[in-house]
């Protein structure tokens, strides 16, 4: 079947269909670039105007092989989402149900353990410095959980859900954890996922040469983070691009 014959299909008959293509593009890339975790982790998209109804991944499947239409349609407000037969993950549901009833700016919300932002969120100072251009970008647009408690249940998501109240801040490193991004859209969370792990790689990789950092000075720093929040198209290009490439290789992930 063509990508024509597959988007005619699946317009018909689901519901949010360019939402769900974008979540299961971003699903499927996050799996080629190995920041995937077997069949755990979860990324969730707000569809409706306070946030509080979002499509989640499901439970277990592995990101490579999410379509579409697999995708959950989830109530945040619905105390019942967990004893339904569809029911996601329960640590997705404490976490991505608290975030988008409390951040209704967090549209997407996407949480992995890729290597490098887990090893950062590892260090004692889990804080990203600005080294680089990639990691200027996050100049006090990050922020740090410390106080992990175990897996992210219902109480331990409304704590995390409290340092993402500032909208300028779009990723917080889970302490001894992981990785969690917001954004307004799939495109805005998932190009500041990957700049995010890029960043987090360099500094990593920076550190083991043992030699001193040559840190950006906040005023550079900020500079470059608030040009590069303006910057015009960047994130929306990135996504088109990874659609038409699984377009072209993996058609199936639209149906």
């Amino acid at each position: 079947m063509s990508v024509t014959q597959l988007t005619a299909k699946s317009r018909t008959n689901l519901p949010f269909y360019e939402e769900r293509v974008d979540l299961a593009c971003a699903f499927r890339w996050t799996a080629r670039l190995n920041m995937h975790e077997a069949v755990a982790n979860h990324f969730s998209l707000a569809v409706n105007d306070d946030g509080s109804q979002f499509l989640m991944n499901p439970n277990q499947v592995h990101f490579s092989r999410i379509k579409a239409s697999d995708l959950l349609l989830i109530d945040a407000n619905d105390p019942e989402t967990m004893n339904g037969p569809d029911a996601p993950d329960p640590t997705a549901w404490g976490l991505h149900g608290a975030v988008h009833r409390n951040c209704a700016h967090a549209r997407c919300v996407l949480h992995v353990h890729s290597i490098h932002a887990t090893v950062l969120a590892s260090l004692a100072d889990s804080k990203l410095p600005p080294i680089d251009q990639n990691s200027a970008m996050f100049f006090n647009r990050h922020v740090v959980d410390e106080h992990y408690g175990g897996l992210a249940f219902e109480e331990e998501g409304e704590r995390c859900s409290q340092l993402l109240a500032d909208p300028k801040v779009k990723v917080m490193v889970m302490g001894n954890h992981g990785v969690l991004v917001i954004g307004h859209s799939v495109a805005d969370a998932f190009n500041q996922l990957y700049y995010f792990e890029r960043a987090a790689e360099t500094y990593i990789k920076a550190l083991w040469t043992g030699r001193p950092l040559r840190v950006l000075s906040d005023e550079i720093a900020e500079k470059a983070a608030s040009e590069m929040d303006d910057y015009p198209g960047q994130a929306e290009r990135h996504l088109a691009e990874l659609r038409a490439i699984l377009d072209e290789q993996e058609p199936v992930y639209r149906s």
